[in-house]
């Protein structure tokens, strides 16, 4: 008993010390990342080149873990239309979100950049009931409207709301909202679940390529023309391995727990955010309406939450009832096959 006790203790402890570890990872690469592309210290306002630098070294650290010191497995089972058809999407997505995101970054606030984001379940939503994963309900309505309303209220209590920053944020969020419905068709209809390891060594070469074309075209001509940049090598080493390690404890938390607890702890990541980049950022000024209209989206942020929790549980408990079925069925037909043999 007291070893079973010992044994759910170090469990407990183990799964809270790797959510502490996603959400502190999580939180400083946000801070990272603004700090790169907005310091005077780095000068380097090129969030492009930024995301293009994070996929680039992923997909380097993804081979040689797993080809070269095998240290990881990549599973098997990917074929090249399942990769033209489902991995391309993703990982064009992907880039998407991460080169629109890093791009709002220069136009509005690390707060209000995280109040946006919670519009995220409504764009998924949409998109979903679009794509027919979703099905219309009055209280999925009523639960999309409080956050939807949540946000609305929060941007305007925005005191230096930038129209830009905000295109490039919600642009952000509609690829990852994208990428999500993406990810839940690769899973469903194509029935191959991979881990995050093998999602990054196959997505993140995609998502190089899909930033290289944009990249030239729309950074390297600026780049070039500005010269050299104060970028030391070990700075930009820390931040591309940043991301790689934000994205294992993602991959750490999922193990241990679920999808739908590293969303939960997304949600303390996000306040831990807007309330500390209010210390750090002089040009962060959050208000009265700006709170409230947060705290109005997260409650709706966390109904969807709970629905979803229902949900899933509600279908673990009907694969589980026709799994005992089919068990049953199988044990009654046993006997029938014996008797028929034996009467021969």
């Amino acid at each position: 008993m007291a070893d079973r006790f010992r044994a759910f203790c170090k469990d407990e402890i183990l799964t809270y010390a790797y959510l502490l570890l996603y959400i502190a990872l999580s939180s400083g690469q946000i801070f990272f990342n603004k700090w790169v592309l907005s310091s005077k210290e780095i000068n380097f306002p090129y969030p492009l080149g930024l995301t293009l630098l994070h996929m680039v070294f992923s997909s380097v650290l993804c081979f040689m873990l797993t080809k070269v010191l095998k240290i990881m497995k990549v599973e098997e089972g990917m074929t090249a239309d399942i990769y033209a058809t489902s991995v391309v999407p993703i990982g064009a997505m992907f880039a998407m979100t991460l080169w629109l995101g890093n791009t709002a970054y220069l136009y509005i606030s690390v707060a209000f950049a995280q109040m946006l984001k919670a519009i995220m379940p409504v764009a998924v939503f949409v998109l979903g009931v679009a794509a027919g994963l979703e099905i219309m309900s009055c209280r999925m309505l009523l639960i999309m409207s409080v956050i939807s309303f949540g946000v609305l209220v929060a941007s305007y209590g925005e005191i230096d709301i930038n129209w830009v920053g905000v295109v490039y944020q919600m642009g952000g969020v509609v690829g990852e909202a994208l990428r999500l419905i993406f990810m839940e068709i690769f899973v469903k209809r194509k029935g191959l679940k991979l881990n995050p390891i093998s999602v990054m060594y196959y997505v993140s070469p995609c998502s190089a390529l899909c930033l290289l074309i944009p990249w030239i075209f729309l950074e390297k001509p600026k780049m070039e023309a500005h010269g050299s940049w104060n970028f030391p090598p070990f700075v930009l080493l820390l931040n591309c391995l940043c991301t790689f390690a934000l994205n294992l404890s993602v991959f750490l938390v999922i193990t241990h727990t679920s999808a739908l607890t590293i969303r939960v702890a997304g949600v303390v990541k996000d306040w831990v955010v807007v309330l500390l980049s209010a210390l750090l950022f002089a040009d962060t000024k959050l208000t009265v309406i700006n709170l409230f209209g947060y705290g109005v989206a997260i409650a709706g942020v966390a109904a969807y939450n709970n629905h979803k929790l229902k949900k899933e549980a509600s279908r673990a408990s009907v694969d589980d009832s026709i799994a005992n079925i089919n068990e049953s069925e199988l044990a009654e037909s046993e006997p029938l096959v014996a008797s028929s043999a034996s009467s021969k």
